[in-house]
């Protein structure tokens, strides 16, 4: 592949002659579409595992890092997490601690969620929204003490996230830390995922409950270990606390490799987890989500209480509540051949009634899949829609989120496929 080529949103780096070369098939190549920046190589940041994606993998701009796309191959990588495990680098994303005898009452302010229902070592997803009601970011929250928390950011909103914490702090009794360089981030995915890290963690992982997360002392490492995920299987997250450096994030990385290996664990790049989160139904921002979208039309509501404590933006989601909505977040199937992509149109009748906001060929399905937003009275599950793939017009049906059947997929499973 010719090095400075945009696909989608992502833009492939010549790769070290090391590095497979994966001939799949061209729906493979442009699986993300999400907000990046364009710069030049060597302006790309890096994670402190960039040592092992530059040997083994294909990289790719995403974000403004140099990360890596896939190792072996998307689709390899993709049906390991879903019935095996994976290991994903997870790094670029930001980590943003906020302490103090306030911060409580900050994040009150600015999260659509309450933080005050939270137990210390409890998670919540949850929103940063504009007075609108628009999405500025989606968190992930955790409650470390009784005035401290960790939020877990979108990579390509991280600045523009610690803007808004500092435009509204005040004089609120709060330290802002953003510790994204100094705490690395690894992401254990898959129904294996609790086999693999047992083996290494030495404590009972079965133990913790999903959107909880829990200190571990393990050799020199102080780690925080939760379990969330962006796959829709069950895993974890691992932070390597007290200024991990590259060879400490190296020795847990390959730590994790060797755990997992009875298990058929695989290294896994971005373009697995995007396919793993759009079978699962997950919204991406910069796809799904933006200033403009709203979480009551993205269907993701749980991440919002209005509990009239005043948040910024509550106003504004409690009359779209009372109003009703223009536009709902479907899944789309797609009966028969066609690969659905982000901006193509979404037609009833040849009316185009919305847009498709994510779309690729599932790798476990083997089908094309897509999300998109359309008029309320075309969002019945069973309602049958088309889409315009390239010239041409190819059927497709709302379906209920996730794609996949939750009996024998995802961290609800209740027995193997």
């Amino acid at each position: 592949m010719i090095g400075d080529k945009l696909f989608g949103s992502i833009r492939i780096t010549n790769p070290p002659p090391s590095a497979p070369r994966f001939k799949g098939p061209a729906w493979s190549i442009a699986l993300l579409s999400s907000l990046t920046y364009s710069l030049p190589v060597d302006a790309l940041r890096r994670t402190v595992l960039f040592r092992f994606h530059r040997e083994y993998g294909r990289l790719g701009e995403y974000a403004g890092f140099e990360m890596p796309l896939w190792y072996k191959s998307p689709t390899v990588e993709h049906l390991a997490v879903r019935n095996n495990v994976g290991i994903f680098d997870v790094s670029h994303m930001g980590r943003i601690l906020i302490s103090g005898t306030e911060s409580g009452e900050l994040l009150k302010l600015l999260l659509t969620n309450n933080c005050e229902n939270l137990e210390i070592m409890e998670a919540q997803h949850s929103f940063f929204c504009n007075e609108s009601g628009g999405i500025i970011d989606d968190i992930m929250l955790f409650r470390l003490g009784e005035d401290v928390f960790l939020l877990v950011v979108n990579a390509a909103n991280r600045w523009k996230d610690l803007r808004w914490i500092d435009d509204h702090k005040g004089d609120f009794d709060v330290m802002v830390e953003d510790v994204t360089e100094r705490v690395p981030m690894i992401a254990v995915q898959g129904p294996k995922s609790p086999q693999t890290l047992q083996k290494i963690l030495g404590l009972d992982i079965l133990n913790l409950p999903r959107l909880h997360a829990s200190w571990l002392r393990l050799d020199e490492w102080k780690l925080l270990i939760s379990r969330t995920g962006y796959t829709g299987e069950d895993g974890f997250e691992i932070y390597l606390f007290e200024d991990g450096g590259e060879e400490d994030a190296l020795k847990l990385w390959e730590a994790v490799l060797d755990a997992g290996r009875a298990f058929g664990i695989e290294p896994c790049g971005l373009a697995s987890r995007d396919t793993l989160r759009l079978e699962a139904g997950f919204c991406l921002y910069g796809n799904e989500l933006n200033e403009e979208v709203t979480p009551i039309e993205a269907g993701l509501r749980f991440g919002v209480k209005l509990d009239g404590r005043g948040f910024i933006g509550e106003e504004a989601l409690r009359r779209l509540l009372e109003e009703g909505v223009s536009r709902v977040r479907v899944g789309l199937r797609v009966l028969g051949r066609g690969i659905p992509r982000k901006g193509m149109s979404i037609l009833k009748g040849g009316e185009e009634i919305g847009l498709v906001t994510s779309g690729t060929f599932s790798p476990l399905l083997r089908v094309g899949i897509a999300m998109g937003y359309v008029p309320p009275e075309y969002s019945r599950v069973g309602t049958r829609v088309e889409i315009e793939v390239r010239r041409r017009i190819v059927e497709a049906e709302v379906v209920k989120l996730p794609f996949y059947d939750e009996r024998r997929y995802g961290w609800r499973r209740k027995f193997e496929a």
